[in-house]
């Protein structure tokens, strides 16, 4: 039977020749049968692929013989399907590109990496590394979101602070007005997805004279993996893929709440209008009203 398989992973490390790497990794994944997107830059790699179980392991391995991405960490998760040639249906195409940013924050001229990763971000933290530090500091710790809005809506960490951006290149804007100044003599925890936002904005707040800011190692999809629902998260993981969201155990909490009718729902969708480019945690009832109704 096939096994529909979803890999996310990246890897800050000095590439000399990215447009090499894009031929390889696009020639890699066309021959397996894998759709998803990569994008690769001078700093590195970052990307997810969909496909079957033994065709993302012969990915996997050939990814791997690459001395820079040797020790890349490869996350796991299951698809929801397989075409009748063997392809993901989570993922529409392959996209592989190069880009001046492997996440975009807008400041590639910050970012300083090494073959260790990135320079000056924050200290990483393992999912129990972060209950000790929580244990000993209790209030005294942030949670500091480092993806959008939106994904924040259906699942975050406890009182967390969630800023108020639609873009990673809001982030930058926000710590320079000096919007979180009040969080610079107190432990800052960032978290993301997988931790690869988490990688660049950690070294922009440190940058920025925050002077204790931790990330959290292999982000929520690692935390989950360990503690599911059980420790400090709440609700659905949102990803990009036609999964949606994912909720990491039976007893998830559903913390997000309609626009349109106020019902719990951990559900987004695109604005119906063609012209709306915004996403909206709605439910499946409220779908189809009208955009002006969701903004």
């Amino acid at each position: 039977m096939p096994t529909p398989k979803i890999v996310l992973f990246y890897a800050f490390t000095p590439l000399a020749d990215p447009e090499a790497i894009r031929l390889w990794q696009r020639d890699a994944c066309e021959a397996l049968k894998l759709r998803g997107r990569l994008i690769i830059s001078k700093d590195g790699i970052n990307g997810t692929l969909g496909g079957d179980l033994p065709a993302l392991k012969a990915w996997a391995r050939s990814f791997r013989s690459y001395a820079p991405f040797k020790n890349a960490d490869i996350k796991w998760s299951e698809g929801t399907g397989l075409d009748e040639e063997g392809r993901s249906l989570d993922f529409p195409k392959l996209s592989v590109k190069v880009r001046d940013e492997i996440v975009s924050f807008g400041a590639p001229g910050e970012l300083r990496v090494d073959e260790n990763g990135v320079i000056g971000g924050g200290t990483h933290l393992s999912p129990e590394e972060l209950h000790r530090l929580v244990d000993e500091r209790g209030e005294e710790v942030v949670f500091f979101d480092g993806r959008n809005a939106l994904e924040a809506q259906i699942g975050r960490f406890k009182d967390a602070v969630v800023p108020d951006v639609e873009t990673t290149r809001d982030f930058v804007r926000l710590l320079d007005s000096g919007e979180y100044d009040d969080l610079k003599g107190r432990p800052v925890v960032t978290y993301c997805t997988g931790g690869i936002r988490c990688e660049v904005l950690s070294s922009l707040m440190t940058a920025r004279g925050f002077g204790e800011v931790y990330q959290l190692d292999g982000g929520i999809v690692r935390y989950g993996e360990r503690f599911g629902d059980d420790g400090l998260w709440e609700g659905s993981l949102y990803v990009f893929d036609k999964r949606g969201s994912v909720d990491f155990t039976d007893h998830a909490a559903i913390i997000g709440e309609c626009v349109g009718c106020g019902e719990p729902t951990n559900r987004t969708a695109n604005c119906p209008d063609l012209s709306c480019r915004r996403q909206f945690v709605v439910c499946a009832a409220c779908d189809a009203a009208p955009c002006a109704e969701h903004a």
